[in-house]
């Protein structure tokens, strides 16, 4: 890889947990600022250096070189997400569309009259999980617990807490390509052709020669132009989705935005990308891991040192520079995996 594409990734990033990370995801034991069940540009902490002398005349400013292009093909590559109807159970309430669970998702769609609906997925792994149904359209939901039988169920809310179950079926689930539900959009991950962060994406690319360039250009980026929400993580905002184009242009997110934007950009791009969410120490947090050709899945890289992937969390890049972090993350025991988007 090019040392200039890697010049932010080699910086050397670190962990203040007290203001950072507890005070940004929700302390252990918390609920992560993210959707329930589960969990850009412009840094307003970066100056401007002022074009003048001591004379008081302004001085003239450096053109900005044009990057040369590379020889990696950084065209638009958005799959769409697709509901047939060739595979698919109509209830009295929803209609859950398992056409392509062979590409790695489902999409559920619900026209009832309650207000207040969840979506439960379980899957072969036997972990559970939990998403509100937003929209009156289709949504898609990944299938990331490999193949097998996935029990589907929808909930309507009756009062409270409590929901009853409205719909539940098991669907048997065989992946083609165990690639392909990191790359699709999902309900944590959306976005298109069109979306602005995808239209980024390719811009940020352009010079790369390859997709760990391509990467490290798209890291490099996050972790220089997006700063850390402090209020809005405080807040703990509840039933949350991500809107990657408004990350984008707020240029300010939490752990679970700078995750979903950075691995949206990426799957627009082809390379697979899973949204992370689990624990990093006490704090529940989002990070993301990247699949390259001929090297495998980096789970969760923060550096690259030249020959050696260590932990990437676009967060922690972003927010902080003391040098324990890599003290902290180490091998990436620190951090304990629950789900994958």
């Amino acid at each position: 890889m090019q040392n200039k594409t890697l010049r932010k990734i080699k910086y050397s990033l670190a962990l203040v947990l007290t203001s950072i990370c507890l005070a940004g995801c929700a302390s252990g034991g918390g609920e992560m600022p993210a959707p329930p069940g589960n969990s850009s540009s412009g840094n307003s902490n970066v100056s401007t250096p002022a074009n003048s002398s001591s004379s008081g005349k302004k001085e003239e400013t450096p053109a900005v070189q044009t990057p040369q292009k590379g020889t990696r093909d950084n065209s638009i590559r958005c799959l769409v997400p697709m509901q047939d109807g060739i595979n698919a159970i109509n209830g009295d309430v929803a209609t859950i569309d398992y056409s392509h669970a062979s590409d790695g998702y489902v999409s559920v769609k619900y026209f009832g009259t309650n207000p207040t609906i969840k979506l439960r997925i379980t899957g072969p792994d036997e972990v559970v999980y939990t998403y509100d149904l937003k929209t009156n359209d289709f949504e898609v939901f990944p299938l990331t617990g490999g193949n097998g039988d996935y029990t589907i169920a929808v909930y309507e809310n009756i009062e409270g807490t409590q929901y009853a179950v409205a719909m539940s079926e098991i669907i048997p689930v065989e992946i083609t390509d165990e690639l392909t539900p990191y790359l699709y959009p999902n309900q944590y991950v959306w976005f298109n052709e069109k979306s602005a962060c995808v239209k980024k994406a390719e811009e940020l690319v352009y010079s790369a020669n390859s997709d760990i360039d391509a990467v490290a250009l798209v890291y490099d980026y996050m972790i220089t132009n997006i700063t850390y929400d402090t209020a809005k993580a405080e807040s703990k905002p509840v039933n949350y989705v991500p809107d990657v184009d408004e990350i984008l242009s707020k240029k300010t997110g939490i752990c679970l935005d700078y995750a979903s934007l950075m691995c949206s950009m990426l799957r627009s791009q082809g390379i697979p990308t899973r949204l992370e969410i689990g624990y990093a120490a006490d704090a529940y947090h989002a990070w993301i891991s990247v699949h390259i050709e001929d090297v495998g899945w980096v789970n969760g890289v923060i550096e690259f040192t030249g020959d050696t992937w260590e932990l990437m969390d676009p967060t922690f890049g972003a927010s902080t520079n003391d040098a324990t972090l890599k003290k902290f993350i180490g091998d990436g025991t620190n951090y304990t995996l629950q789900k994958i988007y």
